[in-house]
């Protein structure tokens, strides 16, 4: 009886995580605390002007107010066209370049590893530098203008385009290919008729997307000088005209807006 009572196991209490899980969660949460300790002390916060920044927001907003909408067709609508105009052009020289970079970096069409490491050498390149650094630079090799944010625009789209292509493009079902490459088609049919068919669904939505985006970015190339709203913001920011700042954001915002509604049309017509 007594041998029967010790081998009765005692009770045990549920515990959601094991002692391992809780050292690494309290771990991590120190880590987090450390890493924005020292990002607080390293931005140097001048905790003043935080103080202050609410009062100096309503001041602010107190100056936009009402808008100075007469300022549109004098200078905003142009900057506004000009905007368009960087963003289209930017994603088309985009598309010319990021195709045959997707072709080089997707591996079942091009199995070299040499071409695969160039061209996502260069997908990796064009998608690690921000927008406005790329207008930077092409502001000093051009001078200010569209032409700088056009290319700029483009520069950074190559990447992003030719990165989610080419993902597409090897993703397609070989199935297909297998068929055209038993009836003896070359490379070139093979991606016309094999490929192409395959991925174009995905092909438009991502320039589709990525004009999207570069409406919105190229809405503040300006700032740095590359065309668009961003100089005439700038240049009301400067001469401190913030009803006319107010127009130039109601803009962009409606810009924003109207392109998305653009957008999720023709995705619907051409998917």
């Amino acid at each position: 009886m007594s041998n029967a009572m010790a081998t009765v196991p005692a009770s045990r209490t549920w515990q959601r995580h094991t002692v391992g899980q809780k050292l690494a969660r309290t771990a991590l949460w120190l880590l987090i605390a450390v890493a924005v300790a020292l990002s607080v002390q390293s931005i140097n916060v001048i905790w003043e002007f935080l103080w202050d920044a609410p009062e100096q927001m309503m001041d602010m907003g107190r100056r936009m107010w009402p808008p100075d909408l007469a300022y549109y067709p004098k200078t905003v609508h142009a900057a506004l066209m000009e905007t368009f105009h960087i963003a289209t052009l930017g994603t088309i020289f985009s598309m010319v370049f990021a195709l045959p970079l997707s072709i080089l970096a997707a591996h079942n069409i091009t199995p070299h590893k040499g071409l695969n490491l160039f061209a996502k050498t260069m997908l990796v390149s064009s998608r690690s530098v921000n927008s406005l650094v790329w207008a930077l630079l092409f502001v000093a090799v051009f001078g200010p203008g569209p032409l700088a944010g056009a290319v700029a625009i483009a520069c950074r789209s190559v990447g992003f385009v030719g990165k989610l292509l080419g993902e597409a493009l090897e993703e397609v079902h070989f199935g297909a290919i297998e068929a055209l490459k038993a009836a003896g088609a070359s490379q070139t049919s093979q991606i016309l008729y094999g490929y192409w068919p395959a991925v174009k669904p995905a092909f438009w939505s991502i320039m589709l997307l990525r004009w999207d985006i570069n409406i919105r970015e190229s809405s503040v190339l300006g700032l740095v000088g590359a065309g668009g709203l961003g100089m005439a913001m700038n240049a009301a920011i400067d001469t401190f005209e913030w009803d006319r700042v107010a127009v130039i954001l109601l803009t962009i915002f409606a810009v924003v807006v109207i392109g998305e509604v653009v957008v999720t049309y023709f995705r619907r017509r051409l998917i």
